[in-house]
């Protein structure tokens, strides 16, 4: 199964590309970027769970 890369932090809305170094994300695919991750002490908010590095995603082309 894979990883819905979802295109932009929940929190305050940074465009994050599949490709992004910066993005986290939970085991709910909860996704947020480096500085909410850092201001929400690496805690989803959502469910509680940690926020690690997403694996970096191939870019997508405008088909």
């Amino acid at each position: 199964m894979a990883l819905e890369i979802r295109p932009e932090c929940e929190r305050c809305q940074t465009l994050l590309p599949a490709e992004a170094a910066t993005a986290l994300i939970c085991s709910y695919e909860c996704t947020f970027c480096s500085a909410c991750g850092e201001y929400m002490d690496g805690i989803c908010p959502n469910c509680q769970g940690q926020l690690l590095p997403r694996p970096a995603g191939k870019a997508r082309s405008g088909a």
